[in-house]
C-alpha cells in the first residue's frame, strides 16, 4: 500500500472516529434523558403538550446517523486522498530528482517553492548535495583527463627515444639513456604523487598526535641543499603546534610547501619564511616566499591539479603539477583550511590551519 493510500485511510478513519464520537455524545447527553413512554402534561401547567418517546427518536436518529457516517467516510476518503497528494507532492519532486541523479544528470535542481518546512529543508539539502556531487564529479573528470595527459607525455617521449635507438643503432646510446632516465623518473614521480593524492582523498590513514613545528623543521632541513643551490635563505620560527593526523602526510604537506617556496622564488637572494602559531582551537602553518608579483586570479588556480605558472615550466624543478593540489587534499583530509594569497612585495603566502589537539 502506498503512503498516499495509508494517509487517506488514516484521514478517513480519524474523521469517522470523530463523527462516531460526536453521535455518541448526542446519545449520551441528549437522548438518554428522553422518556421511554409517552408523557402527557395537563394544559393548566406551565409546560404542557406531548413529549417525544425515546424509541421514536431512535427510529428517526439511527438512519440519519448512518447517513452522516457514510457521508463522513466518503468525504474523508476523497478529502484525504486530495490532502495526501498535496502533502506528498514535494516528495514526488524529490523522487524525480533522485531518479535523474541516478541516471547521471546532476545538473537538475528541485528548488522547492513555499515556506520553509521539513520538505523544503529536505529539498534544499538535496540540492546542496547535488551541487557538491556535480562539482566533485567535474573535478574528478578534469583530474582524470589531466592525469592521462600528463602520463601520456613521458610514455610518448620514451617510445620516441626507443624508436630512435632502434632505427639508428650507430647513434650513441649515452644521451638516449640519460633522457630515458629523466623521463622515467618524472613518470615515477607523477605516479607516486597520484597515489599520494588518492590516499589523502580516501582518508585511509591513522590519526596520531603530530607537532606541526617539528614537521616544518624536518622539511626545512631536508630541503636546505636545494635552497643553497637556488641561493634562497630559509627562515623558520614559531610555537609548538600540536595537532592530530598522519605524520607522513603532514610532513609531505610541509615539504611540498617549502619546496614550492624555494623553487618558485627570485633568481637570486630569495627568502622563504616558515612559521607556526597556535590559536585557541587551531594551529597554523604559514609559508611565505619572495618572488614575482601574482594576481589574485593567478593565485586562485595554483591549488588546482596540474596547474603551473609560465615560470615553472622551464625550470629544472617544474615538478608534476600536483604539489599544491596534494597540500590542498591533505589539508581537507585533516579537516583544515588552505588559504593562498599574493604578497604585496611579490611572492606567495600560504596558510594551513588545522584543528588543535587539546
Amino acid at each position: 500500500m502506498s503512503v498516499r493510500a495509508k494517509l487517506t485511510l488514516s484521514y478517513a478513519g480519524f474523521l469517522m472516529l470523530a463523527g462516531a464520537l460526536l453521535l455518541a455524545a448526542v446519545w449520551v447527553f441528549l437522548l438518554r434523558y428522553v422518556p421511554e413512554r409517552a408523557l402527557i402534561v395537563p394544559s393548566g401547567t406551565p409546560t404542557h403538550g406531548v413529549f417525544p418517546v425515546r424509541s421514536n427518536l431512535l427510529r428517526v436518529f439511527a438512519p440519519r446517523a448512518a447517513a452522516v457516517l457514510a457521508f463522513l467516510l466518503a468525504f474523508g476518503l476523497l478529502g484525504g486522498w486530495i490532502l495526501a497528494g498535496r502533502m506528498l507532492a514535494p516528495l514526488t519532486r524529490i523522487t524525480d530528482a533522485t531518479r535523474l541523479a541516478t541516471n547521471g544528470s546532476l545538473s537538475h535542481r528541485i528548488r522547492l517553492p513555499g515556506r520553509k518546512d521539513e520538505f523544503r529543508e529536505l529539498a534544499d539539502a538535496f540540492d546542496a548535495m547535488l551541487a557538491r556531487l556535480e562539482a566533485h564529479v567535474a573535478e574528478q573528470k578534469r583530474f582524470a583527463a589531466n592525469a592521462s595527459h600528463e602520463l601520456r607525455t613521458p610514455l610518448a617521449i620514451s617510445k620516441a627515444l626507443l624508436d630512435v635507438a632502434r632505427t639508428d643503432p650507430d647513434r650513441g646510446t649515452g644521451e638516449i639513456i640519460d633522457r630515458l632516465h629523466t623521463v622515467n623518473a618524472r613518470a615515477i614521480d607523477l605516479t607516486e604523487a597520484l597515489l599520494l593524492l588518492s590516499r589523502a582523498e580516501q582518508r585511509s590513514f591513522t590519526r596520531e598526535p603530530v607537532d606541526l613545528s617539528l614537521m616544518a623543521e624536518e622539511a626545512t632541513e631536508t630541503l636546505l641543499p636545494l635552497a643553497e643551490k637556488h641561493g634562497v635563505t630559509v627562515e623558520t620560527g614559531g610555537d609548538i603546534a600540536p595537532t592530530t593526523g598522519s605524520q607522513a602526510l603532514l610532513l609531505q604537506l610541509t615539504t611540498n610547501l617549502v619546496h614550492n617556496a624555494i623553487v618558485h622564488n627570485l633568481p637570486e637572494q630569495g627568502t622563504v619564511w616558515v612559521n607556526t602559531s597556535v590559536r585557541p582551537y587551531t594551529v597554523v602553518l604559514t609559508v611565505e616566499n619572495t618572488g614575482e608579483k601574482l594576481t589574485p586570479q593567478q593565485v586562485s588556480t595554483l591549488a588546482e591539479p596540474f596547474q603551473r605558472g609560465t615560470e615553472r615550466i622551464h625550470t629544472d624543478h617544474a615538478g608534476v603539477g600536483l604539489g599544491l593540489a596534494i597540500v590542498k587534499t591533505i589539508t581537507h583530509a585533516h579537516d583544515g583550511t588552505l588559504t593562498l594569497a599574493p604578497r604585496a612585495a611579490g611572492g606567495l603566502r600560504v596558510t594551513v590551519e588545522l584543528p588543535r589537539e587539546h
